[in-house]
């Protein structure tokens, strides 16, 4: 089936908007990464009750900042997977594979983390 021009058009509009999620998916998680990994290693803020602050800042552990950032990755390898399935004119199936293959891998890696979270929060420090 051919595309015509209005099909590609709208195509190059969904593939815009959703680098413009995954842009925004990227600086949310680099915001928190920074913020969150400066308040754990570094120092904590002192910015109190400021009508600005973050409602996750101050409460972001280690364990938490990784299931974050595992999950923005998921997400974002997501917005990329589904880039690929819209503009897939060119696109073999091996290279699809390998596509849907890593997003999976992404997606397990995130269950594992949250299990293992779950199993860690659990058991008691002695």
């Amino acid at each position: 089936m051919t595309m015509t021009a209005f099909d590609t058009a709208n195509n190059d509009l969904l593939v815009g908007i959703l680098t413009l999620v995954d842009t925004a998916l990227l600086a949310g998680l680099l915001l928190i990464i920074i913020f969150s990994g400066y308040e754990n290693f570094v120092s904590k803020l002192d910015i109190d009750d400021h009508k600005d602050r973050p409602a996750w800042m101050g409460k972001v552990g280690f364990s938490g900042l990784k299931i974050k950032l595992i999950s923005a990755i998921v997400a974002i390898s997501a917005v990329e997977l589904l880039k690929v399935f819209i503009s897939s004119e060119t696109l073999t199936n091996t290279e699809l594979a390998w596509k849907v293959g890593i997003h999976l891998t992404f997606v397990i890696s995130g269950v594992l983390f949250s299990i293992t979270d779950y199993i860690n929060s659990k058991t008691h420090n002695h």
